[in-house]
C-alpha cells in the first residue's frame, strides 16, 4: 500500500458536503424547458407516462449545477473533529452559532463557496460519499459561474493513484472497490450496516431539502447537513481502519 494514502500520514483531512436545490421549471423560459424535456417526449408511452417522467424531472433539478444552486455547504476537519455549516436563508437574518462542534453561518452561495476554496487551500486530502461524481464537479460549476476560480480539482479520476492535484477519498468508490460491486448502496445504507447514526434517522433526506427551502426551513437543511458530515467521518474511520488494504 502507498504511504500516501496511509492513515498515518501527516496528511490534513477535510470532509465536505452539499445540499441543492432546483430552478422553478414553471419560471423558465421555453427554449430551456424544451431543452429539458425533449427525450422525456420522445421516450414516453403516452400522455401519463410524459406527465411521471415530468414531475420527476422537475423534482430532479437540484441534480445539476445547470438547474439547481447550492443552498448549504459544510465541513469537517476529521482529526479536530470540528466543523462548520454554511447555509443560504432567502429573506431572512439569522445570526452565527454554535452546536457541539458545528458553527452555523449564514452566506450567499457565491459567498459559501469562496469561504470554502478558502478552506480548501489548507487541506491535502478530501473526504466525501458521492463528492468526486456530484458534490466536487457541481461546486466547480457553480463557482465559475460565480467567476469564482476552485483552489482544487475535486472530481479527478476515481482511482487514488492518478489524482494529482489533491487525494479525494470518495468513499462511494472506495466501499464498493471502485466501482466492482454492482449495488453501490447510499449513504443511509452503509451507515446501517455499520451501527453509524445516519443523517436520514431524523426523519430528513436529500430530497426533502428543496421542500424545505420553500417552506423556509433553513437551520433544518443545515443540521442534516452537518448529520451528512458526521456519518461520513465516521464511515470514512471505518473504511480506513478495514478496508484501505
Amino acid at each position: 500500500m502507498s504511504t500516501i494514502f496511509d492513515s498515518q500520514n501527516n496528511y490534513k483531512r477535510l470532509i465536505f458536503d452539499i445540499e441543492t436545490i432546483g430552478d422553478n421549471f414553471d419560471s423558465l423560459d421555453e427554449t430551456t424547458k424544451e431543452s429539458l424535456t425533449k427525450w422525456i417526449k420522445k421516450e414516453s408511452s403516452g400522455e401519463e407516462d410524459y406527465k411521471i417522467a415530468l414531475e420527476e424531472l422537475k423534482s430532479g433539478l437540484g441534480f445539476s449545477p445547470l438547474t439547481g444552486e447550492i443552498v448549504a455547504i459544510g465541513v469537517l476537519d476529521c482529526a479536530k473533529d470540528q466543523g462548520a455549516v454554511y447555509f443560504h436563508a432567502h429573506g431572512e437574518k439569522i445570526e452565527e452559532f454554535q452546536e457541539e462542534n458545528f458553527k452555523f453561518k449564514q452566506a450567499t452561495e457565491k459567498e459559501m463557496l469562496e469561504q470554502f476554496w478558502n478552506i480548501a487551500k489548507q487541506y491535502q486530502e478530501f473526504i466525501t460519499f458521492n463528492g468526486r461524481a456530484f458534490d466536487g464537479p457541481f461546486m466547480m460549476i457553480r463557482s465559475a459561474y460565480h467567476n469564482i476560480r476552485p483552489s482544487k480539482n475535486l472530481s479527478e479520476s476515481r482511482y487514488l493513484y492518478q489524482q494529482k492535484t489533491c487525494v479525494h477519498i470518495d468513499l462511494i468508490d472506495q466501499l464498493t472497490f471502485q466501482g466492482n460491486m454492482r449495488k453501490r448502496g447510499s449513504l443511509h445504507l452503509w451507515s446501517r450496516l455499520f451501527g453509524i447514526k445516519s443523517p436520514k434517522s431524523d426523519g430528513v433526506t436529500g430530497d426533502d431539502v428543496g421542500r424545505l427551502f420553500k417552506e423556509k426551513k433553513f437551520l433544518d437543511i443545515a443540521r442534516y447537513n452537518a448529520g451528512d458530515l458526521r456519518a461520513t467521518k465516521e464511515l470514512y474511520e471505518k473504511w480506513s481502519k478495514y478496508l484501505n488494504i
